[in-house]
């Protein structure tokens, strides 16, 4: 019950950014937050970061993701969250080398990795896994920036936790269905092709009435 709850917010946060894609909630805060939704932008390739009902015809088969040029698109929207049992209280600010799980808006689904090999590139697959916001440890991402908070402004990188990889675009090019969309996989190098740097998106403020969950049904506070 507790995850559909948080479900449904997350399609009243969806309808909400359709609507105002360029707003930003408390947008004099100059880090990002948990329980904030956001766009992400790969900074080399000029992506954001995107998933959708779309399945791998190889690998995991699970649903896939990739990097898409379009600015508006709704199925661009993730939330940050803790890792599955850790507190990660809504508008806490996100510290530099914390865990945090990404969890896709539209489906549900968790950015994931794994060793299965990713279709264009052959490097480590990315993929969307779970049900309700809810995977396994294969969904967790450090954060890594240079002080102590994850800036808006900064440009930052994702680390898998389980296979110290990076989150990652070089560029391939997906052909149809997604035609024209990028491959998104993890690399174990560091490069500039791993650098994401917020953009649109709804950021929590911090509240002086005592922490909160993000994972726990949620008060509508916008």
């Amino acid at each position: 019950m507790g995850n559909c709850i948080v479900l449904l917010f997350f399609w009243c946060v969806l309808v909400l950014l359709s609507c105002t894609c360029r707003f930003s909630l408390g947008s004099e805060i100059s880090f990002v937050t948990c329980g904030s939704v956001v766009k992400l932008l790969n900074v080399k390739h000029n992506v954001r970061l995107h998933s959708h009902d779309v399945r791998y015809g190889s690998g995991s088969g699970q649903q896939s993701v990739t990097g898409v040029t379009t600015v508006e698109d709704s199925n661009s929207y993730w939330s940050v969250r803790g890792p599955s049992g850790a507190a990660c209280h809504r508008g806490t600010p996100v510290q530099c080398g914390q865990n945090i799980r990404l969890t896709h808006v539209n489906t549900g689904r968790n950015l994931h990795s794994h060793y299965f090999t990713s279709p264009l590139s052959s490097n480590q697959e990315v993929s969307a896994f779970g049900e309700d916001g809810e995977g396994d440890h294969l969904d967790e991402w450090t954060v890594l920036c240079g002080g102590s908070l994850w800036q808006r402004d900064d440009s930052v990188r994702f680390r898998h936790t389980a296979t110290d990889t990076l989150l990652s675009v070089t560029g391939e090019q997906y052909g149809r269905p997604i035609h024209g969309q990028r491959e998104v996989h993890t690399m174990s190098s560091a490069s500039q092709h791993s650098y994401w740097k917020t953009m649109e998106g709804i950021f929590m403020k911090p509240s002086d009435t005592g922490a909160r969950d993000f994972s726990s049904p949620p008060h509508t506070e916008f």
